[in-house]
């Protein structure tokens, strides 16, 4: 399971010209589900997302969390970070888990930061999305369970 976490100012994602998800301050993470994921490592993973410290305190350093700081969680799912791209010019997509497991571990993981207190708007599993942010920082990392 792989999430690439990205702190910024704005986010939103569009489906067919309507946003259907945005936030202001907070994580843009985008999330990739691979073969032997599960709902365990769903878990771990929201936890590791909600707890990681990439929002300066006052003393200007990365002490803070998305909910320390104020700010909200926007989650896009994104098989094409789970793609194998280790040889030739194409990825590969044969290490992305199923569709329906993608999307099972996807609500999942959604599920799992709602019940740690955010709202979390999501995209919409498999559609076409248009995603918009602005980095703040540029912040990006990525995490994998």
């Amino acid at each position: 399971m792989i999430a690439l976490l990205q702190r910024v100012s704005q986010a939103s994602v569009t489906v067919d010209s309507q946003v259907i998800g945005e936030i202001s301050h907070g994580l843009l993470v985008f999330l990739a589900i691979e073969p032997e994921d599960n709902e365990a490592k769903a878990k771990r993973l929201a936890q590791r997302v909600a707890g990681y410290r990439v929002f300066s305190d006052e003393n200007d350093k990365m002490n803070l969390n998305v909910k320390q700081a104020g700010g909200d969680i926007l989650v896009v799912s994104q098989f094409t970070l789970a793609a194998d791209t280790n040889s030739g010019l194409r990825p590969s997509f044969s290490t992305v888990a199923n569709p329906e497991l993608s999307n099972t571990l996807y609500q999942y993981f959604v599920g799992q930061l709602r019940q740690q207190g955010f709202k979390v708007p999501t995209g919409e599993f498999a559609a076409d999305m248009k995603v918009a942010l602005l980095n703040d920082g540029p912040v990006t990392f990525t995490l994998t369970i």
